[in-house]
């Protein structure tokens, strides 16, 4: 059974958003879903996907 979830796919978003959670917006210089995509070659749902990953991390840690 395949579950469609790539995992390839799965580990960028993972790495992303903890880049994201540990990163001022400050220091990316650009707005932040074309910069993922750059950095991390994601699409534009990964990279929406990946900034409510690091949001909900940024929140946990607070």
């Amino acid at each position: 059974m395949n579950s469609g979830i790539d995992h390839e796919h799965s580990a960028a978003i993972e790495q992303a958003s903890a880049w994201l959670s540990q990163t001022s917006r400050e220091r990316i210089g650009q707005p932040i879903i074309p910069a993922l995509r750059e950095r991390f070659g994601l699409t534009i749902a990964e990279a929406c996907e990946v900034c409510r990953e690091a949001n909900l991390r940024r929140a946990r840690a607070a």
